[in-house]
């Protein structure tokens, strides 16, 4: 059965609710889609054209019925690492060629798609997933919030421009910290204020109807100096969103010439690893939320992610990710169907046509705050909280993973990560073989499919079993995991069992042999060995 509902059975009740929420994510989408490619390294106008190609084009190709997809806050670290390293000083040529990147990781992405590898993205460790998201957003942190004040810092490495921070705020831009800290405030604020309006509005809408005035009030728009507390600052058009004059010279094809260097590819594989974890970790947790349950086909929603990098990358727009926070404010406004996601972009290409001049009206200090929000969810005290409620082994993980991704880059985090965690099974007693190649054996009882895991219940297992399941035959309606022959079960395991649970109708999902083994925390999702 078709994802979408064809225009004449569309009911009056769908097309108004998809109508509306598809309005009010372009709400959301819109100061994001320019932060995202301002901190990038991109032209601010590539969001929104990722986000138009995400909403008019992707949409018809994937499976997910109320994802958004767009530009994303993850992927910020890739593009500017991208754009810097291949740019060899020049922006614009980093710009081309950071493309070029682009469309290189939207054919393995598409490759990916077609051989059914995208369920790989439901094995990631979520211990190392959180800890390169927390990670990008320190590095966001760090990178913004000089922007935020009107300060340009003089430090390049991340853990130099965080220390930089204070400095940038004892000699900031009055004007422009006034405008980037009142946005801060508000997105903080807002969530903290128990009337109904406010989980109506949008915070970044509240933001731009804020700042926006503001920037008149400095007159941003003209070059000048003013003096405060003794000190002269400058003011000018370099604090605000600088767009082309006309939309479609903004249209730029890649620049392939550095298609051989190690750099390229490089960036080439967190392009599309990265992004297509994030999207495949995306689409599982929009489906868990999804009030009628629909569950996605990963691989086909991968494909429409891939189609739609290609195209973003040939004509000058952000890579995209099916987006998760874009994707929630979705389903809280009651959409219905994948028309949300083709209205949002809709509603971006005709503001982007038919009012361009406004986005120029945008302080650049406003977008740097919302992104420091995100950075500041990313990386908040309530993730390591959580990481570490289910086990030191897991929060282990999850600070190497962050460490190192800082340090480094994220394929050595993620890397490091993945493998500190096989380390961990095996000094738990699991086999290298069983880690590659683990055993299952299934049999039917009845109403009931059996699912024995012989050895170890871990990520590869987790295939195994998410194959057989998919593949029961009619009439089930209780499947018994029996782990009571396992040298150990790890939260991933466990984690995405349970989500894909709620993916099955009719289905209940129930672990035989879970209760007597070792768990590294009191939390029910936590890491089990066999009991000596």
């Amino acid at each position: 059965m078709s994802l979408f509902t064809s225009r004449s059975s569309l009911s009056t009740d769908e097309l108004k609710n998809d109508l509306t929420s598809g309005f009010f994510v372009f709400l959301i989408a819109l100061p994001l889609c320019l932060g995202i490619a301002m901190a990038s390294g991109f032209p601010p106008i590539a969001g929104i054209m990722t986000a138009v190609v995400g909403g008019l084009i992707s949409t018809f190709l994937g499976s997910s019925a109320l994802t958004i997809k767009g530009p994303a806050a993850g992927l910020i670290v890739i593009a500017i690492g991208a754009v810097t390293e291949l740019g060899g000083g020049d922006p614009m040529t980093g710009y081309k060629r950071a493309l070029a990147v682009g469309v290189i990781a939207a054919l393995i992405q598409i490759v990916f798609s077609l051989f059914r590898a995208a369920t790989l993205g439901i094995a990631m460790s979520p211990s190392v997933v959180h800890g390169m998201l927390s990670a990008i957003g320190v590095i966001i942190i760090a990178k913004q919030a000089h922007t935020m004040v009107g300060v340009k810092p003089e430090s390049k490495g991340v853990l130099d421009l965080l220390a930089e921070i204070p400095h940038s705020l004892a000699h900031a831009n009055p004007e422009i910290a006034a405008i980037g800290l009142l946005s801060l405030a508000i997105l903080f604020g807002l969530p903290l204020i128990k009337k109904p309006w406010a989980k109506k509005v949008p915070a970044p809408i509240i933001v731009l109807l804020v700042t926006v005035p503001l920037g008149f009030l400095f007159d941003l728009d003209h070059s000048h100096t003013y003096s405060f507390s003794g000190h002269v600052y400058n003011l000018g058009p370099e604090y605000l969103v600088q767009l082309p004059g006309n939309v479609l010279n903004a249209l730029t094809m890649p620049d392939f010439s550095m298609i051989s260097s190690p750099v390229t590819w490089k960036y080439v594989m967190m392009f599309a690893l990265v992004g297509s974890i994030e999207s495949v970790l995306s689409v599982l947790a929009v489906d868990a939320m999804d009030p009628k349950k629909r569950a996605s086909n990963l691989n086909k929603d991968l494909f429409a992610v891939g189609i739609g990098n290609l195209i973003c990358g040939l004509i000058g727009g952000l890579p995209m990710i099916s987006e998760i926070v874009r994707s929630k404010a979705n389903i809280d406004a009651e959409a219905r169907t994948g028309w949300s996601n083709f209205f949002h972009g809709l509603f971006l290409l005709l503001f982007v046509a038919l009012i361009p001049g406004m986005l120029h009206r945008i302080p650049l200090a406003a977008l740097a705050a919302m992104l420091v929000y995100t950075g500041f969810r990313l990386a908040s005290p309530a993730e390591f909280k959580h990481v570490n409620a289910l086990g030191k082994d897991q929060l282990f993980l999850f600070v190497v993973t962050l460490v190192t991704t800082l340090a480094t880059d994220l394929l050595m985090g993620v890397g490091l990560g993945l493998v500190l965690k096989v380390v961990m099974h095996v000094s738990r007693g699991a086999r290298l073989k069983d880690l590659v190649k683990p055993e299952i054996s299934t049999r039917m009882e009845d109403k009931e499919m059996r699912i024995v895991v012989e050895d170890v219940g871990i990520f590869t297992t987790l295939l195994k079993v998410r194959k057989a399941v998919e593949n029961r035959p009619p009439g089930i309606e209780r499947v018994v995991l029996d782990v009571r022959s396992a040298v150990l079960v790890d939260h991933t395991f466990i984690r995405n069992l349970q989500t894909m649970a709620e993916e099955w109708e009719d289905t209940d999902l129930v672990f035989e042999g879970l209760e007597k083994m070792k768990s590294s925390s009191e939390h029910p999702l936590a890491s089990r060995r066999k009991a000596s």
